[in-house]
Parts: C-alpha cells; sequence; structure tokens
C-alpha cells in the first residue's frame, strides 16, 4: 500500500526534528541517553504512520520507544502525532530495519514489535518474511535472554507459518491468540489493525521470548502460504492482506486440474 508524497515534506519533518534520530549507527549503545530514567526500550519495525507507537507509548511514559520506518513521508506523519501529544518517550529512525544489529549494540532492546509485515506468500520468497527464521535469529544480537517479540498479523497462514519458526530461532511462545479483539477489546491498533478490523479481519498475535537455540531443528516446515490455506478457498470469510493475487491463482489453478481430471475420466 504506498502512500502518497507529502507536499512541503522537508519543512514539516524540520518542525519535528527533535523526534527524529539522524545517525543511529552513532546512536548505537547510547540510545536511552535520549530518556536516562527510561525503565526499558522498546522497539517496532515498520511503524507506518506511527498510531500504535505513539499511543503505546502515550501509555507508558516510563519506556523509550523507538520506531524504525524507511518510508519518509510515514515518518512525517508519526512524528507529527508524537508533537501533537507532547510525548518525551519516543524517537523515530528512517532507516532500513535490516540493519538492526549496526543500530543496536547486544541486548540494548528489551521488546521488538512486528505489526502486519509484509506476508511474501510464495515458497521462493519466504526468507523475506520478517518472521523467517533466520530474521528471528538476526533479532537475538539486540535482544537480551528473556526479551520479547510481540507480532500481530491479520494473515492467519503467516501467522501459522510463523508459530513454526519462533521455536527454530529459540524462543518460546505465548499470549497465542487467533482473535486478539475478542481476547482484548482495549487494545491498541495500528492504523491497519484499524482498517483490517472494519473489513472483518480476526487478528492474530503471540509473544515470542528469548530463550536458549535448541538443539535439533527437525523437519524444515513448509514454507510456502498456500499450505496453510484451507481447503475452501472459494468461500473465505476473509482474504489476508496480500494474499488476494495468490488464492485467486491458486482457485484457478485448481479448476483447471479438476477439469482435466474430469476430462481424463470421461475419456477413460
Amino acid at each position: 500500500m504506498r502512500m502518497r508524497k507529502k507536499k512541503n515534506l522537508l519543512p514539516r519533518l524540520e518542525r519535528v526534528a527533535e523526534f527524529q534520530e539522524k545517525d543511529p549507527y552513532a546512536r548505537r549503545g547510547d540510545w536511552r541517553s535520549w530518556k536516562p530514567d527510561c525503565t526499558a526500550l522498546y522497539l517496532e519495525i515498520g511503524c507506518g504512520k506511527g498510531t500504535f507507537t505513539v499511543e503505546t507509548a502515550a501509555a507508558h511514559p516510563d519506556v523509550l520507544f523507538v520506531a524504525v520506518e524507511k518510508v519518509a513521508d510515514c515518518i512525517l506523519l508519526a512524528m507529527e502525532k508524537a508533537q501533537a501529544k507532547h510525548l518525551t518517550n519516543v524517537v523515530f529512525v528512517c532507516d532500513d530495519a535490516a540493519r538492526l544489529g549496526e543500530m543496536f549494540a547486544p541486548g540494548e532492546v528489551n521488546r521488538l514489535y512486528i505489526n502486519f509485515c509484509d506476508p511474501w506468500p510464495s515458497k521462493r520468497h519466504a526468507k523475506r518474511r520478517l518472521t523467517y527464521e533466520d530474521f528471528l535469529k538476526s533479532y537475538r544480537a539486540i535482544l537480551p535472554m528473556g526479551g520479547e517479540i510481540h507480532f500481530k498479523t491479520d494473515n492467519r497462514p503467516l501467522f501459522d507459518f510463523s508459530l513454526t519458526q519462533f521455536p527454530r530461532a529459540g524462543y518460546t511462545l505465548s499470549e497465542v491468540t487467533n482473535d486478539l479483539h475478542a481476547d482484548d477489546p482495549n487494545v491498541i491498533m495500528t492504523d491497519y489493525e484499524a482498517r483490517f478490523a472494519k473489513e472483518g479481519a480476526r487478528i492474530n498475535r503471540c509473544v515470542g521470548t528469548v530463550t536458549e537455540l535448541p538443539e535439533q531443528l527437525g523437519e524444515e516446515p513448509e514454507l510456502g502460504l498456500l499450505h496453510y490455506l484451507p481447503e475452501d478457498l472459494e468461500h473465505l470469510e476473509y482474504t489476508p492482506y496480500g494474499m488476494a493475487d495468490v488464492i485467486e491463482q491458486e482457485i484457478l489453478r485448481r479448476k483447471s486440474e479438476a477439469r482435466k481430471a474430469a476430462k481424463q475420466a470421461a475419456q477413460g
């Protein structure tokens, strides 16, 4: 989902510059100097327009929140929201989350939020998912033992796949739910989350806690998200974000195979 370019982007960014860290690599190991009295540091990957970060930071004034987002237009809106609330415990970084290990020192981040990341449905793109085993292992470089990853998505196939990945990367799972809003009606939502909920999505959520890496991994789980979809694709109550095309193609493929099978049976 692309965002339109904002008018007067640079002047508006200058007006909220106090909320942005422009050199996150120099800040490595020293993030808490933003708020020396903070009790913990929470990091969000891909904060979008910043609603979740800002509202969560407002609800936890003792915690320092850092949000990484590579789209400058999104960062602008997020920082303007933080300024409107006069927050002093949130800072934004406009950069690529793939370089988190260069931005944060070992154990510097107590909690990591991954909200509504791209699903990358195909098997060949599985390694691009932020909850793929290798990514989850990379986060261990900035999380301490007992550190947490909080993961939310509307995409049930992605969620079910992710549940296979956390244990392989050395995380214990807890607070697993396939209907977060029913379990916690007062949960703070992201902008995407609010939109998906209105469309009928049930939000999936889990917490992964850093523990020892497993000695044996066992057989690798299925990587393609089609494997995690129900058999009846034509009557889905909700089509997860990023899955519409692949589901449509799979329905057409199944119909084609059924026609071929029927033809072969008639000729046989």
